[in-house]
């Protein structure tokens, strides 16, 4: 578990450093996609999954 957080950190400092830098490359993708597996193996990940149901119901209710 210790390591898998640490992936999870490293990972996202890497893909906050992409983002801000360069923009989004192939290899800045691959990042960003190893940084979601481990994220999602981490115990915050229903809290996750929550807030982006939730986010997506409170979307989806406006009418425009």
């Amino acid at each position: 578990m210790i390591i898998s957080i640490s992936c999870v950190v490293l990972l996202g400092v890497v893909v906050f450093i992409f983002f801000r830098k360069d923009g989004l490359k192939a290899s800045h993708a691959l990042v960003a996609m190893l940084f979601g597996f481990y994220l999602a193996s981490t115990a915050i990940a229903p809290s996750i999954k929550a807030g982006g149901e939730s986010l997506a119901g409170l979307l989806g209710g406006f009418k425009f």
